[in-house]
């Protein structure tokens, strides 16, 4: 089995969240129906929406916070301009740009409480 490059998050409205995600990954969803969207990255990681109350099986306690969505980009540079403009559209950063073991990192959450982190190997 290989691993996938398809993360799914549950939210509460498709089309906030869509709103949300437009300016941050800088493209339109390649599919939208009323309750999902995906996008899709050059790459070809897909990155999909998915109505909470239309999830089969129906989801049990919380659906976001307990994990991350990582997205990473090549170097600190990147990582500020990026932090700028989050930060520019209002988006909720709940950790500045910090220096971590791994890299260089800040995490930010969008309206359903998914946290987001941007981060790149490089140490600033």
């Amino acid at each position: 089995m290989d691993l996938s490059n398809f993360t799914i998050l549950y939210v509460e409205n498709v089309r906030r969240s869509i709103d949300f995600y437009l300016p941050l990954f800088e493209r339109e969803p390649a599919q939208i129906s009323d309750g999902f969207a995906l996008f899709v990255s050059e790459s070809g990681a897909k990155f999909g929406l998915w109505a909470k109350h239309d999830v089969t099986p129906k989801i049990q306690g919380r659906a976001a916070g307990a994990m991350e969505v990582v997205l990473e980009v090549s170097n600190v540079i990147t990582l500020q301009i990026n932090h700028t403009k989050w930060r520019e559209l209002g988006v909720n950063i709940i950790q500045e740009p910090i220096e971590l073991d791994f890299g260089t990192s800040f995490t930010a959450e969008d309206p359903d409480g998914h946290r987001l982190r941007v981060f790149c190997y490089e140490k600033s």
